[in-house]
C-alpha cells in the first residue's frame, strides 16, 4: 500500500474517531410534497410503548445510528417510547466502545426485552439484564432470520432440527430464556425437533444507502442486504410501521434492490448514515459492493490496515499466523474444489487470509452469514461484509443455503470437551459474560465438515524457537472434560456423519466414535508432557501407531505451500 493511500485511510479513521458521537437528532431533511421525509424525532413519535422493533444488519453494517440516538434522547426527556422489545439476528452493539449502535437503547425502562442470536456486543443491554431490568431471549441467528421471513407470510413458528442437542434444547439446557427461568420460553420440543417462536414485529427499522423523492428505498451500494426486505414484510403483515434511515436523496434509478414507497412510513435522511462502520453512504466504498472497482489484493490490504490502525479487534501475533497456516493446511487436505465454504470471525479469518494468499479460495465459493457471496470475508470491525463480493442475498436465503449446500465451515472455540462438544456462547457466569451463539448453531448443523480453530490453552506463553513450538508457561485449559454450555454437540455431529477437526497450537484432533483423536502434532511438542498431562479432556491416540508430526514450514512459514489434494 502506498503512502497516499495510507494517509487517506489514516485521515478517514482519525476524523471518524473524532466525530463518531456527533449527531443532531433535531435536524430535518424534508422533501416538498412528501410527508414521509421527516426528522429523527418525528419518526420516533411513530413508535408506541411496548412495540417490538426489528432491525436489519450485523456488526457495523446497516446501523441506523441517528434513530437509536433519537429514541434514547426522546425517552430521556419524556419516558416514551417505553418497554420496547428489540429483535435482531446477530450482534449489532458496539461492545461498549463504539457509539451509535443499538447499545444506545440499553436504557432502563426503554428496552425491557432483547431477542437475538448474539448478545456479546450489547454491553449496555447485558448490564440491564445483570440488574434484572431486561429479559434476554437467545435463539440461533439463522432461526431468527427464518422466523422473521415466516412472519411476512403470516406464520408464527418454525419447526427444525437446528439446535437439537445444544443448550437451546430444553431437554439439555435452559432453552431461549437463558437467565430467567420464569420468562417466556420461545422453544418447545416437538418429536425429535424444536419449534421456535419470536414476538410479532410492529416496527421495522434499518439503515439504507438512499431514497428518491417519491420515497422508494434503494439498497444499491449497501455492504449487506441482511433482513431488510423481511422485517419490512413482517411489520406490514402485522400492521406495524417501517422507519428507514438513509444517507442520500437521489434521482431514479438506483439499482433493482428497491423497497417501494408504499411500504415505508418514515424516511430520515442523515449525512452520517453508514455503509459500514466509519464509511458514510455519501462516500461509500465500492470495494464492499458487488460492483467493486478495486483489485482484490488492494481491497484486502485496506481492510487489514483499518483493523490494525483502530485496534478495536485483537491484534494478531506470529503465533496466530502459525495457527492460521495450520488451519489452512487442514482445510486444503480435506476440502474439495467446488465446495461451499463459510468462514467465522476471529482466528478463522486469519486462516482464510492464508487460503486467499495461496489462491485456494478461487476454487471454492465463500459466503458470510449476512448473505454476501464470493470475494473475501472482511475481517474485524467489518465482519459481515466482504471485499469484492460477487453476489448478495438476504439472511433467510443464506441460511437456507447453509442447510442445503454448505460443505465446510471454519469457526472459533471458547472451549471443547471429551465428547467433541464446543462452547462458544458462554464465557462466564451471568449476563455480563454472555456471548451467544450467533449463526454458529445454524451453520454447524448444516455443514458437512467443521474445522474448529483455537489456541490450546488460554493466556499461556508459547514461543517459536528454531521452527518448533515451545510452551514456556501453561495457562487455563480450553480442552476440558465437560464444557460449560453445549453450543455444538459432538454426539449429534457423529450421528449426522460430519467430519470434525479441532486445530490447535499443539496439534489437530479429529472427532471419532472412539473420542477426540490426536491425528497430528506440532514440531517441538511432547505429546505426554504438553498434551496428555495438561488436558482434562480425554484424548485417544491413533490405533495405527505414532501421531504424525506437522512439517516445520507451518511454524516458520518458509517454503509453506498449500494445494488441494
Amino acid at each position: 500500500m502506498n503512502f497516499v493511500t495510507k494517509a487517506y485511510l489514516m485521515q478517514h479513521l482519525i476524523w471518524w474517531r473524532l466525530t463518531w458521537a456527533r449527531r443532531n437528532t433535531k435536524r430535518r431533511h424534508l422533501v416538498a410534497g412528501n410527508p414521509k421525509f421527516m426528522g429523527a424525532r418525528d419518526a420516533v413519535a411513530l413508535i408506541r410503548d411496548g412495540d417490538v422493533i426489528a432491525t436489519s444488519g450485523i456488526a457495523g453494517n446497516q446501523r441506523a445510528s441517528i434513530l437509536y440516538w433519537a429514541i434514547s434522547e426522546v425517552f430521556d426527556e419524556t419516558k416514551h417510547p417505553a418497554n420496547l422489545t428489540l429483535l435482531c439476528t446477530g450482534g449489532q452493539g458496539g461492545r461498549g466502545k463504539v457509539p451509535g449502535s443499538m447499545e444506545e437503547l440499553g436504557v432502563e425502562g426503554l428496552c425491557t426485552r432483547h431477542v437475538a442470536g448474539h448478545q456479546e456486543t450489547f454491553k449496555s443491554i447485558l448490564r440491564l439484564a445483570e440488574k434484572g431490568k431486561c429479559e434476554i431471549q437467545c435463539l440461533p441467528q439463522g432461526v431468527v432470520a427464518l422466523l422473521i421471513e415466516a412472519q411476512g407470510r403470516g406464520e408464527d413458528s418454525l419447526l427444525t432440527s437446528t439446535g437439537v442437542g445444544t443448550f437451546l434444547d430444553p431437554r439439555i439446557g435452559p432453552g431461549s430464556h437463558i437467565f430467567d427461568p420464569n420468562a417466556e420460553q420461545l422453544i418447545e420440543v416437538v418429536g425429535g425437533q424444536l419449534r421456535y417462536r419470536v414476538p410479532k414485529i410492529t416496527v421495522a427499522m434499518f439503515g439504507a444507502p438512499s431514497a428518491d423523492r417519491e420515497g422508494n428505498i434503494y439498497l444499491r451500494n449497501a455492504a449487506i442486504i441482511g433482513e431488510t426486505f423481511d422485517i419490512v414484510r413482517a411489520a406490514r403483515r402485522n400492521g406495524g410501521k417501517v422507519i428507514v434511515n438513509v444517507g442520500r436523496v437521489v434521482g431514479k434509478p438506483e439499482g433493482d434492490l428497491i423497497i417501494p414507497a408504499r411500504d415505508v412510513d418514515a424516511i430520515v435522511v442523515d449525512p452520517h448514515c453508514e455503509q459500514s462502520v466509519s464509511i458514510k453512504h455519501r462516500r461509500y466504498w465500492p470495494m464492499l459492493t458487488t460492483h467493486s472497482n478495486m483489485p482484490m489484493d488492494a481491497a484486502v490490504e485496506r481492510l487489514r490496515y483499518v483493523n490494525t490502525f483502530l485496534g478495536i479487534t485483537p491484534r494478531r501475533t506470529a503465533l496466530d499466523d502459525v495457527l492460521a497456516r495450520f488451519a489452512a493446511l487442514v482445510f486444503s487436505e480435506n476440502v474439495k474444489r467446488g465446495s461451499y465454504v463459510n468462514i467465522g470471525t476471529g482466528l478463522p479469518e486469519e486462516a482464510c487470509r492464508m487460503l486467499y494468499e495461496a489462491s485456494l479460495l478461487k476454487e471454492v465459493t465463500v459466503f458470510t452469514e449476512s448473505g454476501v457471496i464470493g470475494g473475501l470475508p472482511a475481517p474485524g470491525v467489518f465482519f459481515g461484509a466482504s471485499a469484492c463480493p460477487k453476489k448478495m442475498v438476504t439472511s433467510p436465503e443464506i441460511f437456507r443455503m447453509c442447510a442445503t449446500k454448505l460443505d465446510v465451515t471454519m469457526l472459533g472455540v471458547l472451549e471443547a470437551d471429551s465428547e467433541g462438544n464446543v462452547n462458544v456462547s458462554k464465557r462466564g457466569n451471568g449476563p455480563k459474560n454472555y456471548v451467544g451463539p450467533g449463526g454458529f448453531i445454524d451453520i454447524t448443523t448444516g455443514a458437512k465438515m467443521v474445522i474448529f480453530v483455537t489456541t490450546w490453552m488460554a493466556r499461556s506463553v508459547i514461543a517459536i524457537e528454531n521452527g518448533k513450538i515451545a510452551i514456556k508457561q501453561p495457562g487455563p485449559a480450553k480442552f476440558v472434560d465437560k464444557v460449560a454450555e453445549i453450543t455444538f454437540s459432538g454426539k449429534q455431529a457423529l450421528k449426522a456423519g460430519k467430519q470434525v477437526f479441532y486445530v490447535t497450537t499443539v496439534g489437530v484432533f479429529h472427532l471419532t466414535e472412539r473420542g477426540m483423536e490426536l491425528v497430528g502434532v506440532m514440531p517441538g511438542v511432547d505429546i505426554q508432557r504438553d498434551i496428555l498431562s495438561t488436558s482434562p479432556m480425554k484424548i485417544v491416540l491413533p490405533e495405527a501407531g505414532q501421531v504424525p508430526v506437522v512439517d516445520e514450514s507451518v511454524v516458520t512459514g518458509k517454503g509453506f505451500k498449500l494445494s488441494y489434494k
